[in-house]
């Protein structure tokens, strides 16, 4: 859970930038935009599946 505690004199524009960048740093954000639209179980495989290969290759680039 992502919280932002103020004091008398916090500035409400302030609070909310950091609210904003709190959430976005935990994950939430992206988790958010991903649950909007419904994923069939075969398409989720298929962009978990092309992330493991990005990941893969991107390991594999920086052992060389």
């Amino acid at each position: 859970m992502v919280e932002v505690r103020l004091e008398e004199g916090d500035n409400l524009d302030w609070a909310l930038k950091k609210f904003r960048r709190k959430v976005i740093r935990s994950g939430l954000f992206k988790d958010m935009k991903k649950r909007r639209f419904y994923e069939k179980p075969s398409a989720a495989k298929k962009r978990k599946a092309a992330a493991a290969r990005r990941r893969n290759a991107r390991a594999r680039r920086r052992t060389r």
